[in-house]
């Protein structure tokens, strides 16, 4: 499942790029042959070289009662929106203890993430491994959950076989350890390629 602010960046693009979409059809066609079987009433872009709302048009949607509440609201809107997202982003940033079950006992991040990136890459079979921890925060149930991100880069000669066994008891060892955090492992593994000699 998709993180809640990834969801809601690809629903902003989305809707953002059907605006934009429906906009320019409405541009490209309305005063082409379809704009003679257009309902009655669809709005007709100015002519080229105009302004899309000039004074007097403006001057005229002042004159509706929705029109001042409805800009204010839609203003508002977008305050809270551009708001709520930089909230989102400024708490999604990785404190650097995580407190622990014991009362007072913390534990660092960054050192989580050293040891368990020794850990991987002293298995064998692994050349290099990367790894990340994000913290999420479930709504339903207050609970905090860690993302942990291995990024691991396989020998050669190394088969999926001989590492996975020992990295789920590595991903089981870092979820004991981090009790009462959840932990939801992605692991992303690719092969190194053989160096081939250079003669000069």
């Amino acid at each position: 499942m998709a993180a809640p602010s990834t969801t809601a960046n690809r629903t902003i693009l989305a809707t953002a790029g059907l605006t934009l979409l429906l906009g320019g059809t409405w541009l490209a066609t309305a005063r082409a042959a379809l704009a003679e079987r257009l309902p009655a009433g669809w709005p007709v872009p100015p002519p080229p070289h105009a302004a899309l709302l000039n004074r007097e048009a403006l001057a005229d949607l002042r004159t509706h009662g929705w029109w001042t509440p409805a800009v204010t609201a839609a203003a508002v809107l977008a305050t809270v929106l551009l708001v709520g997202g930089l909230m989102s982003r400024l708490q999604a940033r990785r404190p650097p203890r995580l407190p622990l079950a014991a009362a007072g006992g913390f534990l660092s991040r960054s050192a989580l993430e050293e040891a368990l990136t020794e850990r991987a890459a002293s298995i064998d079979g692994i050349g290099r491994c990367r790894t990340r921890i994000r913290t999420r925060t479930r709504i339903r149930t207050r609970r905090q959950r860690l993302h942990l991100d291995l990024r691991v880069w396989l020998d050669p000669d190394t088969t999926l076989d001989n590492v996975i066994e020992p990295l789920t008891a590595l991903a089981a060892e870092a979820e004991a350890a981090t009790a009462p955090y959840e932990i939801a492992t992605r692991l992303r593994m690719s092969h190194l390629t053989h160096r081939m000699p250079h003669v000069r």
